[in-house]
């Protein structure tokens, strides 16, 4: 008894348009930036169905911006009026880690739920679920560093940097922000939910703001405490924040902050990328 084998040839066409499906399982540079793009209109729609993920960059900024200055501005700078230029550009600093913190908070909660688990049959480039929503957050970044300048001017705040170096500073507030994201979303991609992501950023965001010169002079920390303000990344940021802002010069601190900002993203963009396509 024979066996026979046959092989069945596909038509012309039909090859095509398998070809046709391999590649594009491999996005080009501009579909793999559609991609992100939609994924960022997708989150800016996910946001306007959810007001309270605003709350961060709304209500925080203008509650810490009043509260810190009445209640440090006599101590520690005489009045409310002179501490203001201390006080606004460390709210920004801060506000923009609030904000920044979330994102990794929300891409759990979305693994979480299997919203990624949809990503895996799509043909779309890995970093566009990733690259997406931090475009989107770029919306939350500039809404917060607006209405901490507008609480400022309100109180009394008068910029010495003028327009363009409030700009500058609103500029820089957002790519900080940016870079310092891709830090919680790793982290994101490593905790087990939600609630460990929220719990190791609130570790990382309150050292970070609160053993530096955003409220308080250098001066007045003990001195084991100021090699670390001065090694740490937000300071950096609030010195070129308080250069734009309130002196209207580009200095080395200006560059020394972009210079970490790149640093930053370096490191943890690809790591978030790699993290996030082991889960896929």
């Amino acid at each position: 008894m024979s066996t026979t084998t046959s092989t069945t040839l596909l038509p012309e066409h039909e090859t095509t348009q398998v070809l046709d499906r391999t590649v594009a399982a491999r996005p080009s540079l501009r579909d793999t930036v559609d991609q992100s793009l939609a994924m960022a209109w997708r989150a800016l729609k996910k946001m306007r169905r959810n007001p309270e993920q605003w709350f961060d960059v709304t209500v925080q900024p203008l509650l810490f911006t009043a509260m810190f200055a009445y209640i440090f501005g006599g101590a520690i700078s005489g009045s409310v009026e002179d501490y203001l230029p201390t006080l606004i550009t460390g709210i920004l600093a801060q506000t923009a880690l609030t904000a920044c913190m979330a994102t990794g908070i929300q891409l759990r909660e979305d693994m979480d739920k299997g919203v990624f688990d949809r990503f895996k049959s799509l043909p779309i480039a890995r970093i566009s679920p990733l690259a997406g929503p931090a475009i989107a957050d770029l919306v939350r970044y500039g809404t917060a560093a607006t209405l901490t300048i507008l609480t400022g001017l309100v109180m009394g705040y008068r910029p010495g940097g003028g327009v363009p170096g409030v700009v500058a500073g609103w500029l820089l507030t957002i790519v900080a922000g940016w870079s310092l994201a891709w830090i919680f979303t790793f982290l994101g991609t490593k905790a087990r939910s939600a609630q460990a992501v929220q719990g190791i950023s609130m570790m990382i965001m309150f050292p970070l703001t609160f053993l530096s010169d955003a409220f308080v002079p250098v001066s007045t920390l003990p001195g084991w405490l100021q090699h670390f303000v001065q090694v740490n990344p937000v300071t950096l940021v609030i010195d070129a924040l308080r250069d734009l802002m309130n002196d209207g010069q580009v200095t080395a601190n200006v560059g020394w902050a972009l210079l970490g900002c790149a640093v930053v993203t370096a490191v943890f963009l690809p790591l978030s990328v790699r993290s996030y396509s082991r889960k896929m």
